[in-house]
């Protein structure tokens, strides 16, 4: 049987992967609110940030939910992965439409590799089972990681997707 989730050491090491990743959005949010991403590579840029949380909100869904077995192990992969194609095309879409400083490229670094590390941490202390069984975390961990992801990236993205969604009404009135 795999750790159970309730276990220090597993909680704490998925406590600091989480929040840095929670940082790293938000750092990227206040960057993009600083290029004023709205009037500059705008709305195609914002969706793509919420397909990339789409897939990272699937992944964190996915663990919350599901034991730790390869099975798991393998459809983060797929999100991982599909999450870095999204990130490519992310960062496409801005080349050209918009500076992205040093310190913004940095803060990629942690969320393009975030993803990864979740999935290494989950490889290594996984059942050496190829299936999906339903062992859901204890609730206040369902909590703690819906909260706090939807105050700290969600409500961002949003916000920045209707200043986006904004600015594009604003050019074709």
């Amino acid at each position: 049987m795999p750790e159970d989730r309730a276990d220090p050491m597993s909680g704490a090491v998925m406590a600091v992967l989480f929040a840095l990743w929670l940082l790293a959005g938000t750092l990227d949010f206040h960057f993009h609110r600083r290029a004023d991403i709205a009037h500059t590579s705008g709305l195609r840029e914002s969706v793509l940030h919420g397909l990339q949380l789409a897939l990272i909100g699937a992944g964190v869904l996915a663990w919350l939910a599901l034991a730790d077995t390869w099975g798991l192990a393998a459809v983060l992969g797929v999100l991982a992965a599909a999450h870095a194609v999204v990130g490519y095309l992310d960062t496409a879409s801005a080349d050209g439409r918009r500076r992205i400083s040093p310190a913004e490229q940095h803060v990629h670094s942690i969320l393009d590799m975030a993803p990864w590390m979740f999935l290494g941490w989950i490889v290594w202390r996984s059942q050496a089972q190829w299936t999906l069984a339903w062992q859901p975390a204890p609730s206040s961990l369902w909590s703690a990681a819906l909260v706090s992801a939807t105050l700290i990236v969600g409500a961002p993205w949003l916000y920045e997707l209707m200043l986006c969604v904004r600015a594009t009404r604003n050019r074709t009135s």
